[in-house]
């Protein structure tokens, strides 16, 4: 019994670890929102696509309220968003979204992610071009027919329609377009559950399961960082 106990307790700390991570990364992307566009979420896109992240995270109102007031008083953080490359072992590409209020802080402690796991922080540029970035949105599934509604979006940038692990319906659509998909849903009436920007590798890379454990440790370390956002790779 003290055994089951204990898992689940360890269970518990995790998801909780997990919701104050996707919090903090929330908190950062409306300050950045904010400094953007202003604190009127119907004249800013990308504070109304935190809004619906804050939703799927189970991020409380008042908590998303108080990230906008911080945003705009005097004493505002001012984040700085930075993209680095780099490889981890076994010649995994990746790439690492940060915002960060000190990028003399940032870029060091992610060099020293890379290295304490084997990995190595390239120069700007040098896996990227790997990587497609591209608008990604969530709607529930309710039996929707996926082949009228790709025709009914493809004049608003569809890339590509399917369904996630959970069930989802996932609607890709290219990165200049993310605005143009985001409104022409709103429009249909479509609900959203989550809408982000992400970065999908043109390739994969396969490994054994010892090696793809390597890879992974460096991810979960840098995911685990102050300072990052998100981690992106090419692990199959």
């Amino acid at each position: 019994m003290g055994r089951i106990f204990e898992v689940r307790k360890s269970a518990m700390f995790a998801r909780w670890d997990k919701m104050a991570k996707n919090f903090t990364r929330i908190g950062k992307e409306i300050a950045i929102a904010v400094k953007q566009s202003g604190p009127d979420p119907d004249n800013n896109p990308a504070l109304r696509r935190c809004y619906l992240n804050a939703k799927a995270c189970n991020m409380p109102k008042d908590r998303v309220e108080a990230a906008i007031k911080r945003a705009t008083g005097k004493d505002k953080a001012d984040y700085e968003e930075i993209v680095y490359e780099g490889y981890a072992p076994h010649g995994v590409a990746l790439l690492v979204e940060t915002a960060t209020d000190n990028s003399t802080r940032t870029v060091a402690n992610v060099r020293m992610h890379f290295t304490k796991c084997g990995g190595a922080l390239g120069t700007s540029g040098s896996v990227a071009f790997t990587f497609t970035r591209l608008g990604e949105f969530k709607i529930k599934n309710t039996g929707q027919d996926l082949e009228a509604l790709e025709l009914d979006l493809i004049d608003f940038g569809l890339e590509e329609i399917g369904e996630d692990s959970e069930g989802n319906i996932v609607i890709r659509a290219a990165f200049n377009e993310f605005g143009h998909m985001s409104k022409a849903l709103e429009d249909k009436g479509i609900e959203v559950i989550s809408a982000e920007l992400t970065r999908l590798p043109g390739n994969t890379v396969e490994l054994g399961e010892e090696e793809a454990n390597d890879v992974l440790k460096l991810v979960d370390r840098l995911e685990q960082d102050e300072d990052v956002q998100k981690v992106y790779h090419n692990l199959k």
